[in-house]
Protein backbone atom coordinates (compact mmCIF):
# COMPACT_ATOMS: atom_id res chain seq x y z
CA UNK A 1 0.00 0.00 0.00
CA UNK A 2 1.46 3.21 -1.03
CA UNK A 3 2.10 5.96 1.89
CA UNK A 4 -1.00 8.17 0.74
CA UNK A 5 -3.13 4.72 0.66
CA UNK A 6 -2.01 4.20 3.87
CA UNK A 7 -3.14 8.03 5.36
CA UNK A 8 -6.37 7.36 3.81
CA UNK A 9 -6.97 4.36 5.62
CA UNK A 10 -5.47 5.74 9.17
CA UNK A 11 -8.05 8.81 8.74
CA UNK A 12 -11.32 6.48 7.32
CA UNK A 13 -9.97 4.49 10.23
CA UNK A 14 -10.03 7.50 12.91
CA UNK A 15 -13.59 8.63 11.60
CA UNK A 16 -15.08 5.59 11.75
CA UNK A 17 -14.02 5.47 15.01
CA UNK A 18 -15.19 8.93 16.12
CA UNK A 19 -18.23 8.75 14.36
CA UNK A 20 -18.99 5.44 16.18
CA UNK A 21 -18.53 6.64 19.32
CA UNK A 22 -20.73 9.87 18.83
CA UNK A 23 -23.43 7.70 17.84
CA UNK A 24 -23.73 5.26 20.07
CA UNK A 25 -23.33 8.40 23.01
CA UNK A 26 -25.52 10.71 21.08
CA UNK A 27 -28.34 8.27 19.75
CA UNK A 28 -28.36 5.64 22.60
CA UNK A 29 -29.85 2.79 20.46
CA UNK A 30 -29.34 -0.90 22.12
CA UNK A 31 -25.34 -1.34 21.37
CA UNK A 32 -26.55 -4.93 20.22
CA UNK A 33 -28.92 -5.06 17.09
CA UNK A 34 -27.89 -7.98 15.63
CA UNK A 35 -29.64 -11.67 16.07
CA UNK A 36 -27.13 -14.09 14.91
CA UNK A 37 -28.60 -16.79 17.12
CA UNK A 38 -32.29 -16.64 15.56
CA UNK A 39 -31.91 -19.05 13.23
CA UNK A 40 -35.35 -17.67 10.67
CA UNK A 41 -33.52 -14.30 10.72
CA UNK A 42 -30.44 -15.81 9.89
CA UNK A 43 -31.82 -17.87 7.05
CA UNK A 44 -33.81 -15.00 5.99
CA UNK A 45 -29.94 -12.96 6.01
CA UNK A 46 -28.64 -15.70 4.00
CA UNK A 47 -30.94 -15.42 1.64
CA UNK A 48 -30.62 -11.85 1.08
CA UNK A 49 -26.88 -12.11 1.12
CA UNK A 50 -26.63 -14.34 -1.72
CA UNK A 51 -28.62 -12.15 -3.43
CA UNK A 52 -27.18 -8.63 -2.78
CA UNK A 53 -23.85 -9.41 -1.26
CA UNK A 54 -22.57 -12.29 -2.40
CA UNK A 55 -21.38 -11.39 -5.88
CA UNK A 56 -18.94 -8.74 -4.62
CA UNK A 57 -18.38 -9.99 -1.05
CA UNK A 58 -17.90 -13.60 -1.50
CA UNK A 59 -20.78 -17.15 -1.51
CA UNK A 60 -18.33 -17.95 1.56
CA UNK A 61 -17.93 -14.31 2.94
CA UNK A 62 -14.17 -14.42 1.65
CA UNK A 63 -13.99 -10.85 0.18
CA UNK A 64 -12.11 -9.98 -2.83
CA UNK A 65 -8.66 -10.61 -3.14
CA UNK A 66 -6.29 -7.80 -1.94
CA UNK A 67 -9.15 -6.19 -0.18
CA UNK A 68 -6.56 -3.66 1.49
CA UNK A 69 -5.29 -2.41 -1.43
CA UNK A 70 -6.70 -0.04 -3.61
CA UNK A 71 -6.90 -0.74 -7.48
CA UNK A 72 -6.54 0.97 -10.08
CA UNK A 73 -9.49 2.70 -10.02
CA UNK A 74 -9.05 3.86 -6.39
CA UNK A 75 -11.51 1.59 -5.24
CA UNK A 76 -10.53 -1.21 -1.97
CA UNK A 77 -12.26 -4.60 -3.20
CA UNK A 78 -14.94 -5.90 -1.07
CA UNK A 79 -13.44 -6.94 2.14
CA UNK A 80 -14.27 -10.31 3.40
CA UNK A 81 -17.12 -10.63 6.52
CA UNK A 82 -15.50 -14.08 8.03
CA UNK A 83 -13.38 -13.80 10.92
CA UNK A 84 -10.28 -12.97 8.40
CA UNK A 85 -11.79 -9.71 7.97
CA UNK A 86 -12.66 -6.58 10.27
CA UNK A 87 -16.38 -6.19 10.03
CA UNK A 88 -15.99 -7.96 13.54
CA UNK A 89 -14.25 -4.55 14.65
CA UNK A 90 -17.17 -2.57 14.65
CA UNK A 91 -19.94 -2.25 16.73
CA UNK A 92 -23.60 -3.59 15.34
CA UNK A 93 -25.01 -0.15 14.65
CA UNK A 94 -21.74 1.15 12.99
CA UNK A 95 -22.29 -1.88 10.53
CA UNK A 96 -25.72 -0.65 9.98
CA UNK A 97 -25.49 2.50 9.39
CA UNK A 98 -22.56 1.46 6.66
CA UNK A 99 -24.69 -0.98 5.22
CA UNK A 100 -27.82 1.23 4.92
CA UNK A 101 -26.41 4.68 3.77
CA UNK A 102 -22.97 3.61 2.58
CA UNK A 103 -19.26 4.51 3.97
CA UNK A 104 -19.61 8.16 2.82
CA UNK A 105 -21.88 9.25 6.18
CA UNK A 106 -18.82 7.90 8.00
CA UNK A 107 -15.73 9.18 6.04
CA UNK A 108 -16.90 11.89 4.35
CA UNK A 109 -18.97 12.63 1.46
CA UNK A 110 -15.58 12.41 -0.99
CA UNK A 111 -14.73 9.08 -0.03
CA UNK A 112 -14.76 6.94 -3.23
CA UNK A 113 -16.75 3.42 -2.64
CA UNK A 114 -18.05 0.67 -4.72
CA UNK A 115 -20.24 -0.46 -1.50
CA UNK A 116 -23.74 0.56 -2.53
CA UNK A 117 -25.85 2.25 0.29
CA UNK A 118 -29.55 -0.27 0.81
CA UNK A 119 -31.39 2.35 1.41
CA UNK A 120 -34.26 2.12 -0.26
CA UNK A 121 -33.04 -1.00 -1.32
CA UNK A 122 -33.42 -3.31 1.68
CA UNK A 123 -35.71 -3.01 4.59
CA UNK A 124 -34.22 -2.39 7.70
CA UNK A 125 -35.09 -5.86 9.09
CA UNK A 126 -33.55 -6.86 6.10
CA UNK A 127 -30.04 -5.26 6.51
CA UNK A 128 -30.29 -6.39 10.36
CA UNK A 129 -30.92 -9.82 8.93
CA UNK A 130 -27.93 -9.73 6.55
CA UNK A 131 -25.81 -8.68 9.34
CA UNK A 132 -27.11 -11.34 11.65
CA UNK A 133 -26.54 -13.81 8.88
CA UNK A 134 -22.47 -12.61 8.95
CA UNK A 135 -22.33 -12.87 12.58
CA UNK A 136 -23.75 -16.19 12.69
CA UNK A 137 -20.75 -17.07 10.79
CA UNK A 138 -18.61 -15.86 13.04
CA UNK A 139 -16.19 -18.71 15.36
CA UNK A 140 -17.16 -17.99 19.42
CA UNK A 141 -14.34 -15.76 19.97
CA UNK A 142 -14.71 -13.79 17.68
CA UNK A 143 -18.46 -13.13 18.37
CA UNK A 144 -17.16 -12.58 21.98
CA UNK A 145 -15.03 -9.87 20.96
CA UNK A 146 -17.90 -8.61 18.87
CA UNK A 147 -19.90 -8.69 21.92
CA UNK A 148 -17.59 -6.53 24.23
CA UNK A 149 -17.09 -4.08 20.92
CA UNK A 150 -21.10 -3.72 21.49
CA UNK A 151 -20.60 -3.02 24.92
CA UNK A 152 -18.09 -1.09 24.85
CA UNK A 153 -19.90 1.24 22.65
CA UNK A 154 -23.12 1.22 25.02
CA UNK A 155 -20.90 2.28 28.16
Amino acid sequence: MTPRGKFIAIVAIAVLAGSAAAYMVLDRKPATLLRPDDGSVVARGKEIYGAACASCHGANLEGQPNWRDRGPDGLLPAPPHDDTGHTWHHPDAVLFEITKFGMQKFAGPDYKSAMPAFEGRLSDDDVLAVLSFIESTWPPNIRRRHDAINQAGAD
